[in-house]
């Protein structure tokens, strides 16, 4: 027993888990030897364990077959409906066939019993009828059953004559029947029960005419255009009275679209309202009845299928060609959006009987959604870019806001509290067009073009990002290198506060404002949250990959801006406007004298870069309030661009180390000191990366190997850590216009203090070593 549940556990993971098909697990049942009672016993044994598994494989194969089985109708659907249609236009021509070959046996038959047949119509049929009954006068009274066959041709015009179907069935049904005992017993001569038979089949067609005509007429009423078609398929001909049904309907709706008028200066949502309406209605009423009166058979359902989805067809040109082109081809997103919403909405009701028609809209919309959506993203790059060009890069709160008391405007909406932020006048209004923008994309989730609205948007903001990199003063040499640039004229950022004012702009859209806005593109399946105070809306929409990859290329973009920030700047601190550098060898080659001689102070560009960094910190400290990392890491980066540069620079190493003089004890002192200073005012800031340490450390290591090659020791010409420490501090303050600190007096709050002086101490030991 235990084997056989160890091979059924086996079997069920080696087909689960390497794919096998279904039929060679099924090899089991089909053996000659299965026996079921062992195979429910042994079944019926597993543990808990076990029958989980078992439970869990069970589901994983119904899955699988759900999922194929899916595939499968989708892959061949449009075959399935043709082959439907085909079967069920065999049908009616196997009835016409049927009918055919009845009467051909009929008088087949006739023949075989001597009968002259001289005329095939109905009244020469009933007047053979009557004649063979005068006949068989002379020798016998005609029986009851012949007397009514005569009749029943007659009462059966009667009863058509006066439009009374349900009796004119009921006599067709009763006047088969007795013809087929008639026949069984022959009860009727063969002339008489032939002549019956004829007359039955012209009624019948006759009849099925009448409901046919019936059936055709616009005046004819619901219930009694259902009692016509129902009466049709009782006659036996149900494929042409479901044609007629879905014809009824369709001749329905067109007359009621004849009201319709649509003009150029109609509203387009009202026109597509009133359309939907009448169409989807009749698909609607279309559905009901034939439901009502064929069932589910499939190839009934399968016509319907088709009608309904040729109707949207014809649905979606006319709302194409009278309310969405001329939205789409203006830019109205909001219009066309609108009109989009309205028909899905209605087609969407069309689901709970069974007909998901909203597939075939969203693939005829989407094209013109697509050209408004565009034509919205270009407005706004243009919009934006004309502002740009008159922008002053004065960060101002919102038109429409209330300033209170600190840098951040609140506006208060109930119980909750908006921030209003301080942008340029080019950056509000990109805000607010890009928050409009987002109020009419509801329909584009469904339209699945969510992605494409946010590469979209990327790209405007890129080109946004582009303008405010023309904005920087020695930018316009990189103006080739921006794509979508082109001409576009943007008012230069003169003063530092302007220039970071474009960062401002850049980092506050790129890391609040679009991505909350772009939070209305969540999936539904992502507001399960949405009431969880704990829950900030920004790690809400973190979590969707798509936007959350989407947000990475907004910073990404923003870095473009910063580097270009940090590179300009950096040069105009190395650069002097004839092209001479400021960072050259010859200010520590040329170093030569006594120590105790020098007044030691840092070198000028140290300085230049510690003023700088000192002012650009408080102009930081007013524009991001709430948002100091990111100045923090402007600064960081600003720093770490001139050291790199210091680092990277060729030229400037190839004279220290073999240049008309060796760096002499002096040369080396002011170095390290210029580094140490780096240090220091970096640390102070609290803007000094593990990236900017590690490079300043790699830069006083070479310095001090070139130093220790002359021969001479570096640790007997550099005094002590506390030494430079003490300039360091003195050279600051003096900078920065603060009074001497008391000795000691450090700030030992600052999250980067832990970088001292014996890190560059051990540098000093190991570069002479």
């Amino acid at each position: 027993m235990a084997s056989a549940k160890t091979s059924s556990r086996s079997r069920g993971t080696s087909v689960k888990e390497n794919g096998m098909k279904i039929e060679d697990g099924l090899n089991v049942f089909k053996s000659d030897r299965f026996d079921a009672d062992s195979y429910i016993q042994s079944k019926c044994s597993l543990n808990e364990k076990e029958i989980r598994l078992l439970c869990s494989y069970l589901l994983d194969l119904k899955r699988t077959s759900a999922e194929e089985m899916r595939k499968s109708v989708y892959a061949n659907y449009a075959a399935f409906i043709r082959t439907s249609k085909e079967i069920s236009d065999l049908e009616g021509e196997l009835s016409s066939i049927r009918n055919l070959l009845s009467t051909q046996a009929t008088l087949i038959h006739g023949l075989a019993e001597g009968v002259n047949i001289d005329s095939l119509s109905s009244k020469a049929s009933e007047g053979s009828m009557v004649n063979e009954l005068l006949l068989n006068v002379e020798d016998r009274e005609p029986s009851d059953l012949e007397k009514w066959s005569v009749e029943f041709p007659d009462m059966l015009d009667v009863l058509l004559a006066e439009r009374r179907v349900d009796e004119a069935l009921a006599a067709l049904d009763e006047g088969e029947r007795v013809a087929a005992e008639a026949k069984e017993t022959e009860s009727l001569s063969p002339g008489i029960l032939r002549s019956l038979e004829m007359a039955i089949t012209e009624r019948r067609q006759k009849l099925a005419d009448q409901l046919a005509e019936a059936a055709c007429q616009p005046s004819t009423r619901s219930s009694e255009l259902r009692a016509a078609i129902s009466a049709l398929k009782k006659l036996g001909d149900g494929a042409r009275a479901h044609s007629l049904l879905l014809n009824a309907h369709l001749q329905r709706y067109q007359y009621n679209m004849q009201s319709l008028r649509p003009s150029s200066t109609s509203y387009g949502g009202a026109y597509t309202a009133a359309l939907s309406q009448i169409v989807f209605s009749a698909i609607a009423q279309a559905a009901s009845d034939s439901l009502a009166i064929f069932g589910k058979e499939r190839e009934y359902r399968s016509e319907l299928v088709m009608w309904a989805t040729k109707q949207t067809e014809a649905f979606a040109v006319l709302v194409q060609r009278h309310a969405l082109a001329s939205s789409a081809a203006a830019g109205g997103l909001r219009a066309a959006a609108e009109c989009v919403q309205i028909a899905l909405g209605h087609c969407s009701l069309l689901e709970a009987r069974g007909l998901a028609l909203c597939p075939v809209l969203i693939k005829l919309f989407r094209p013109s959604v697509e050209q408004a959506l565009n034509a919205n993203i270009k407005r706004i790059e243009e919009s934006t870019a004309a502002l740009a060009a008159a922008d002053d890069w004065v960060l101002t709160y919102p038109p429409t806001s209330t300033r209170q008391s600190g840098r951040s405007s609140v506006t208060s909406l109930g119980n909750a509290a908006v921030f209003q932020h301080k942008l340029t006048s080019s950056a509000h209004r990109f805000n607010l067009m890009v928050q409009d923008f987002f109020e009419d994309v509801g329909p584009l989730l469904s339209m699945q073009l969510g992605g494409q609205t946010l590469e979209g948007l990327f790209q405007v903001f890129n080109s946004y990002v582009n303008m405010l990199i023309k904005a920087l003063p020695g930018s316009m040499e990189e103006e080739a290198n921006f794509e979508g640039s082109g001409n576009k004229i943007v008012r230069m950022a003169e003063t530092e506060a302007q220039q970071i004012a474009l960062l401002a702009n850049a980092s506050l859209l790129a890391d609040e404002l679009l991505p909350r806005a772009a939070m209305k593109l969540a999936p539904l399946n992502q507001t399960n949250h949405k009431d969880d105070p704990r829950r900030r809306p920004l790690d809400r929409q973190n979590r969707h990959p798509e936007q959350r990859e989407w947000r990475k290329r907004l910073v990404n973009s923003v870095d473009r801006l910063k580097d270009t920030f940090c590179r300009q700047h950096a040069l105009d601190l190395i650069f002097t406007e004839d092209g001479d550098s400021h960072l050259s060898a010859e200010m520590y080659i040329n170093m030569v004298g006594n120590a105790d001689e020098v007044d030691w102070f840092p070198s000028p560009i140290y300085q230049e870069l510690f003023v700088k960094l000192n002012g650009m910190a408080a102009i930081a400290a007013e524009m991001f309030v709430g948002r100091e990392r990111f100045a923090t890491l402007l600064l960081m980066r600003l720093t770490e661009t001139v050291i790199l540069w210091l680092s990277e620079d060729q030229t400037f190493w190839d004279d220290i180390e073999e240049g008309p003089r060796p760096l002499g004890p002096l040369g080396l002192h002011q170095f390290y000191l210029d580094m140490k200073f780096v240090i220091c005012f970096a640390s102070q800031g609290r803007y000094l990366s593990r990236n900017l340490h590690r490079v300043v450390n790699e830069i006083i290591s070479k310095a001090v190997a070139v130093f220790s090659a002359t021969g001479m020791d570096p640790d007997r010409v550099l005094p002590e850590d506390e030494w430079f420490n003490e300039i360091c501090q003195d050279a600051m303050e003096r900078l920065s216009g603060k009074p001497k600190a008391i000795d000691g007096d450090r700030e030992v709050n600052s999250p980067t203090a832990s970088v001292s002086a014996q890190s560059i101490s051990s540098v000093r030991s190991h570069g002479s070593s």
